[in-house]
């Protein structure tokens, strides 16, 4: 471990792991209690229209990216919102639209398009400090989000119709949430890919929601488990010479299914004792 901490790539995989656990963790929570984690796949997908169009134009594709996932997401918002197309029709139209001009782009870009392997399954090791710093500041606006509105996303979270009766924003509520989860994905796309990134936003979550069913607690056992796995993803990478990213996701499923599995048989022995 210390050899590897003497390069610079390493050590800011490590950081940027780090402060994307956290963002993962504010993220997922909402989105997994909102049971919209499918808006995750839908506006990642997106991206890859946005991705294709930027290298077609020869602009910066992190930045056409973000403009299809902020438009995708609030498309998404919108629609559903209204009542006038179910919420999982409206992520799917996304998702097909978004994969079919990235496609088209992509086909339509003369030669070969540098990097998009990187887009598409991710390489932690690429993090350089520029992605630290927009990481990091995505973050704490996030944090300072989250320490405004906490009660507010917490009830547009777990029970909408009622926020609404209680006179809350949950119009705006949803929106902003909606617009970071897209930001968060164009960052962490780099981290762990197109492909790969839903993982990142449910599996940790999906895994602390075993052990509790507060909030709160949640979000903080849901960031430590993303590190974790993280983490220990990385290394083993490092060890037996795989991709990292998909190594990463592979063992967050395991650490849902292990305590999945074990969790009732202990319960069941719990109670015959």
């Amino acid at each position: 471990m210390e050899c590897f901490l003497e390069f610079a790539f390493f050590r800011n995989a490590l950081a940027g792991l780090a402060i994307i656990s956290i963002a993962s963790a504010l993220i997922g929570t909402y989105i997994v209690t909102r049971r919209m984690v499918s808006i995750a796949g839908g506006v990642t997908h997106a991206c890859f229209g946005g991705l294709g169009l930027g290298y077609y134009l020869g602009f910066n594709p992190v930045v056409t990216a973000a403009l299809f996932a902020i438009a995708s997401s609030l498309g998404v918002e919108l629609m559903s919102g209204r009542g006038r197309v179910r919420e999982d029709s409206a992520i799917a139209v996304v998702w097909a639209i978004g994969m079919a001009v990235g496609i088209l782009f992509v086909f339509l870009t003369p030669g070969y398009v540098p990097e998009l392997n990187t887009f598409l399954f991710g390489n932690v090791l690429t993090i350089g400090a520029a992605d630290l710093w927009a990481f990091g500041i995505f973050t704490a606006v996030l944090v300072a989000f989250y320490a405004a509105f906490y009660h507010k996303i917490v009830a547009c979270a777990f029970d909408g119709d009622f926020a609404r009766v209680i006179h809350l924003p949950v119009a705006f509520i949803n929106c902003a949430m909606t617009v970071l989860t897209a930001v968060c994905i164009v960052l962490t796309i780099r981290l762990v890919g197109v492909m790969l990134l839903m993982s990142m936003l449910a599996l940790p979550q999906m895994t602390a929601e075993l052990f509790c069913h507060r909030f709160a607690t949640m979000m903080r056992l849901s960031a430590l488990i993303s590190l974790a796995c993280c983490i220990g993803g990385l290394l083993l990478a490092t060890v037996i010479d795989v991709p990292c990213s998909a190594l990463i996701v592979i063992v967050m499923a395991a650490a849902y299914v292990v305590p999945a599995a074990v969790m009732p048989v202990v319960r069941r022995l719990a109670r015959r004792s």
